[in-house]
């Protein structure tokens, strides 16, 4: 006599989501589908925060029902609490680094698992801290997708959800209805919706677009040409697009470019003289970001700040030789970065900007009328202090021990600041208003010295090495935030600005500052940048130096 449960198995679903993003509710969802249909099911979860807070391995086990035999001891099945590597039917993943922790803790196999994963991307923490850019390749993610799964069914879920105002766990489970992964129909999974009573309408509406996505093709990564192999399709989200076709569009956007760069509202009235000098003296290649730069300097400082600004970029246009003008478009951008530095006054201004509370309140999704508190947590330095204050008064306020434990008792544990209440927010905008004595603070006079000799350093070696020109001013992405991180970037810069004096007249001189500035992106305390120092030899001897 055989059991009840002979030649039965265990559906099993992993799904892996962070906090916010409805796992929960998915998880129960689907366990609602199962019971409906006549299996046993359970869900369980496991919280972890390794890598981004709230990271949650929610897991779903159904056994069919039946009638068990009178022998049988066991009237109903035992399931397990947490997915086992390669034993997975099914992995859902609200994003795509989610997809590729679930391929690497095994969930997710080719000979067995449905991966059905969000393309959009939440950055970790890692990824986040990085000084250079530290993001995951999405690219290689989605090889991994492909490859790691037997079917892969991938969309932009999270801006589904949003178009149905519902959550990303709903335009999931629509996608995992639409998959044909699991023997249950359609109904069943909209009734289970409708069973938890809640955001049903928009909860449907979110299931219907997953549902819709999972019978599209899922995106491909994109695939370069064979060196020498001619012109090929790549594949780009969800289209093949000819390089042709591309090559055109490009000249477009040039295009768009060279005609903003003319006078126009994009800079408005108070930069019309501006956008004008850039038209008519700056090579086309450069103007859009010339456009970028003014407009960052002139809200950093005034007008008069961004002809200073156009001034020291015209420098750099005087000894233009590339084709691209790379020289002065890198210029553009860093030297714009550079002068709008982040002090005590910058970062008031940024907290209390009108644009900036209005993307807080979308992105917490507060109604019309609804009240919200924005909290700010400040931990100012003596350093950061004087740095704001009259030269004078200033390096007085530096050097005074007094000051410093005052300051140090007072911030020790850092300081909350509601920017949305009227005490927090006078005392942003009292900071904010310090603006018109910036140019004669002790960090501006500091900076503006900084900046004159690195771009003599770059005009120095441009007609030696112009891509070593080019490389010494994008050595201004080393230069980070504030307080000790800037304290850090800037030992790290005045060290790739040595070592750049010693690459002239080096054949890979460019190549080597590349990799010298990789180096000293990726850590924050130089150990790397160290080691990559040591392991450049002077095996050709400089032709050229400079004077």
């Amino acid at each position: 006599m055989s059991s009840w449960n002979e030649g039965r198995r265990p559906l099993t679903i992993a799904i892996l989501a962070m906090g916010g993003e409805g796992g929960g509710v998915l998880a129960d969802w689907i366990v609602d589908v199962g019971e409906r249909s006549g299996y046993h099911a359970q869900t369980t979860s496991v919280a972890g925060v390794a890598q981004r807070t709230g990271a949650t391995v929610y897991y779903v086990e159904m056994f069919p029902g039946g009638e068990p035999h009178e022998d049988d001891v066991r009237r109903e099945p035992v399931l397990s609490l947490f997915p086992t590597p390669g034993e997975v039917d099914v992995v859902i993943a609200s994003e795509l680094m989610e997809a590729g922790r679930s391929i690497q803790r095994g969930f997710c196999t080719p000979d067995r698992t449905t991966l059905i994963a969000s393309t959009n991307r939440v950055y970790s923490m890692d990824e986040k801290l990085a000084l250079g850019d530290g993001r995951v390749d999405s690219n290689a993610l989605l090889e991994a997708a492909h490859a790691g799964a037997r079917r892969f069914i991938g969309a932009d879920f999270m801006q589904l959800a949003l178009d149905a105002h519902s959550v990303i766990s709903a335009a999931l489970f629509g996608a995992l209805a639409g998959s044909g992964a699991l023997p249950f129909a359609r109904e069943t999974f909209e009734d289970a919706i409708r069973a938890a009573g809640k955001g049903v309408d928009a909860s449907l509406a979110a299931f219907a677009l997953g549902e819709e996505a999972a019978q599209r093709p899922a995106p491909q990564p994109i695939t370069a040409a064979p060196a020498g192999s001619g012109p090929v399709a790549i594949t780009i989200g969800k289209r093949p697009v000819d390089p042709a076709e591309e090559a055109a569009a490009a000249a477009e956007r040039r295009r768009e470019e060279v005609a903003a760069a003319a006078p126009a509202s994009l800079v408005g009235p108070r930069l019309q003289a501006q956008a004008e000098r850039i038209a008519a003296q700056f090579p086309a290649p450069a103007r859009s970001m010339l456009l970028h730069g003014a407009v960052r300097t002139a809200v950093f400082q005034n007008t008069a700040y961004t002809d200073r600004y156009l001034d020291r970029v015209a420098r750099l246009a005087d000894v233009e030789t590339g084709d691209g003008a790379r020289l002065t478009t890198e210029g553009a951008r860093h030297v714009a970065l550079w002068m709008c530095y982040q002090d005590t006054i910058q970062v008031a201004q940024q907290k209390i900007r009108r644009r900036r509370i209005e993307g807080v309140r979308a992105e917490a999704k507060a109604a019309a009328g609804q009240l919200m508190n924005v909290r700010e947590y400040l931990h100012p330095q003596v350093e950061e202090i004087a740095d704001t204050l009259p030269t004078r008064l200033g390096r007085w306020v530096a050097r005074s021990r007094w000051f410093g434990t005052v300051v140090g008792r007072l911030t020790r544990n850092g300081m909350v600041v509601n920017t949305t209440g009227i005490i927090g927010f006078t005392l942003l905008w009292a900071m904010a208003m310090l603006r018109p004595i910036r140019p004669r603070s002790l960090r501006f006079a500091r900076e503006q010295a900084a900046i004159e000799a690195w771009l003599d350093r770059a005009l120095a070696v441009a007609p030696i090495d112009y891509d070593l020109a080019c490389e010494i001013v994008e050595c201004q992405r080393v230069l980070k935030g504030y307080g000790e991180t800037h304290h850090h970037s800037l030992e790290s810069f005045d060290r790739l600005m040595a070592a750049a004096d010693g690459l002239v007249g080096r054949t890979d001189a460019a190549a080597t500052l590349v990799r010298l500035r990789s180096a000293a992106l990726a850590d924050e305390d130089g150990t790397a940048l160290e080691q990559a120092l040591l392991t450049v030899t002077a095996e050709q001897e400089p032709v050229a130096a400079i004077s």
